[in-house]
């Protein structure tokens, strides 16, 4: 079993055990996703590159970011066990479509989308 299959089961019993598939459709799960993904970014709110490195570098605020992390690793985790989504099969998928859109030779060293000149 694949370390996302063993983390998916996880969350799952956890789910299980406290009857929460009831409140879990697509829709709420979405929007949680989305939520704890605002929380992540909240902490970067209005700082510096400075004071971002600072925070990442200090043990206690470096924790809630790892903690808005998993909250967000969780919810995309709950989403593609309740809707059958293979995510390392999806991810895999996309990475080619990537490099079909940024082939290296047009990519490499810039940050501008693909459909940008």
């Amino acid at each position: 079993m694949s370390d996302i299959a063993d983390l998916s089961g996880l969350i799952k019993k956890f789910c299980d055990d406290r009857d929460w598939d009831q409140f879990h459709s697509p829709k709420e799960i979405a929007i949680a996703m989305t939520i704890e993904a605002s929380e992540l970014l909240d902490l970067f709110r209005f700082k510096s590159d400075d004071q971002i490195r600072s925070l990442l570098a200090d043990p206690s605020s470096r924790e809630k970011v790892s903690d808005e992390l998993a909250d967000v690793f969780y919810w995309i985790l709950r989403f593609a066990e309740r809707e059958g989504f293979d995510l390392a099969a999806s991810l895999k998928a996309k990475m080619v479509k990537n490099e079909a859109k940024y082939p290296v030779e047009r990519a490499r060293g810039s940050n501008k989308k693909y459909n940008e000149s």
